[in-house]
């Protein structure tokens, strides 16, 4: 992170590691909260007219720690016939898969865990983890509901993996680079028809693609118009519906960590990441401020994930295999097209 190359002289392995793991533990956990509190209990509440938690500190804003502590107090209950230890694996596999991805989310020109060339193909490869925590949450819980929520979920996440994919293409081969903070510093120093004023964040040249990885992201993360996997009406919760206590809390922040976090990615493909013009790209301002710049960028994107989870209905299972492999699959390859092509040209 940060100046770790200097710390690194003056510290102990071990309390390096320690200072990136709280560092990480932070990156994931407070928007996830913050995530919690702003859109799922206030934004939804007033989209439908009513206020939300009150009683818990000012404005409700202590209920996200009495939710947190009510849930650490329930029983963790194994059913009868579970395999104990894929039950009990099962939500810490789905965590593994978010905190992997902040790796390679860069926060300032320094400010990065660790600096890959393929960072964007290691934060998606490691994003296909879930999928799996998500299959032995389901296989292992011995309840046929879990099992149907957790082979869907599979369906579901390996058929929208190739729309988020094929969308990050089209922003690779105009960076010309897999490298996430040569992403962020090819929109910071890129030009738009010659004007560098705003540089040229990829949510113009790359509009399709955005829209495309939105759409995946939210079938990613199961939620409405794509919780199939959990659709109460018809498998209670789906591959958790045997989970209680502190498990299902980490299943809990595990959904609203990962939408933090693919909104951090959406951020750093299309929106600059920790970039803002008017400033030199080669700043070390940017160590200071580039987290709060991309946090707020983030939010900005989850907003929306939000915004569409409380407003649109549920897709039918047929509905959402065809919107994925008979529309967003071709778009996103017209568009690979098409940004080769002009990539070529100009």
């Amino acid at each position: 992170m940060m100046g770790m190359d200097v710390l690194a002289a003056d510290l102990a392995y071990w309390q390096e590691t320690l200072i990136k793991v709280g560092i990480g533990l932070a990156a994931v956990l407070l928007p996830a909260g913050t995530i919690v509190y702003l859109y799922l209990f206030k934004m939804m509440s007033f989209m439908q007219s009513r206020l939300g938690p009150m009683e818990a500190g000012p404005y409700g804003s202590l209920q996200l720690l009495a939710e947190v502590g009510k849930w650490i107090q329930k029983e963790d209950i194994f059913p009868s016939r579970a395999d104990r230890f894929v039950f009990a694996a099962a939500p810490f596999v789905v965590l593994m898969s978010t905190f992997l991805l902040v790796l390679v989310l860069p926060a300032g020109p320094d400010a990065v865990f660790v600096d890959l060339n393929v960072g964007i193909y290691f934060a998606l490869a490691v994003s296909s983890i879930s999928v799996i925590g998500i299959l032995m949450a389901g296989w292992s819980s011995a309840n046929k509901y879990s099992l149907l929520g957790g082979l869907r979920a599979a369906g579901q996440l390996i058929a929208y993996e190739l729309p988020l994919i094929l969308a990050v293409v089209g922003v690779v081969i105009q960076a010309g680079t897999m490298n996430m903070q040569g992403i962020v510093l090819a929109q910071a120093d890129g030009e738009i028809f010659g004007w560098g004023g705003l540089g040229n964040p990829y949510i113009f040249t790359q509009f399709v693609g955005f829209i495309i990885f939105m759409i995946a992201v939210q079938a990613e993360l199961t939620q409405p118009p794509f919780d199939m996997p959990i659709a109460e009406s018809e498998l209670i919760s789906g591959y958790l519906t045997e989970y209680s206590g502190i498990r299902f809390l980490l299943f809990f922040i595990g959904e609203f960590a990962t939408s933090g976090v693919f909104s951090a990615v959406a951020a750093t493909l299309f929106l600059g990441g920790w970039y803002v013009p008017g400033i030199d790209s080669s700043s070390d301002i940017f160590n200071v401020i580039g987290p709060l710049i991309l946090f707020g960028k983030m939010m900005l994107v989850a907003f929306f994930i939000y915004w569409f989870r409380f407003t649109y209905p549920r897709f039918r299972e047929d509905q959402l295999q065809r919107l994925a492999l008979k529309f967003l699959i071709p778009l996103s390859l017209a568009n690979i097209v098409s940004t080769g092509v002009l990539k070529v040209v100009f």
